[in-house]
């Protein structure tokens, strides 16, 4: 019989139990295992851990980008109405161009007519 006092195994009325080897042998090999199961769940806890900070990285990270492309967006849609504004003001100045040049040949058809009748007006006499 061999005695395990340094597993705890003290009773409260101080008598010794003693277990015969085989159950010894389990008795450790059980609290070996435990050991080992305890350092196991630590490890997994720790792997755990980081990979919910490698999580909420990568949703801060797709958070941001998803910002990123509705700014983008936001700035083309921007971008369309500046070429659409451009457009119609170009096709208005364009319009009042020939607005202008259609007048500027009136006045000169005029001109021309008004020398030519003052012209006759003055040979005539």
């Amino acid at each position: 019989m061999i005695s395990w006092s340094s597993f705890s195994q003290n009773d409260t009325v101080s008598s010794k139990i003693q277990l015969t080897k085989p159950v010894a042998k389990l008795v450790v090999k059980d609290l070996i295992s435990g050991d080992g199961l305890k350092l196991e769940l630590k490890t997994i806890k720790e792997v755990l851990e980081e990979t919910n900070g490698k999580l909420e990285t990568q949703t801060m990270l797709v958070s941001n980008l998803q910002t990123q492309v509705t700014n983008f967006v936001t700035i083309l849609d921007q971008k369309d109405l500046q070429l659409d504004t451009s457009s119609e003001l170009s096709n208005a100045l364009e319009k009042q161009l020939k607005k202008e040049a259609r007048t500027k040949k009136f006045y000169q058809i005029t001109s021309a007519v008004g020398a030519a009748a003052i012209l006759l007006l003055l040979i005539q006499k």
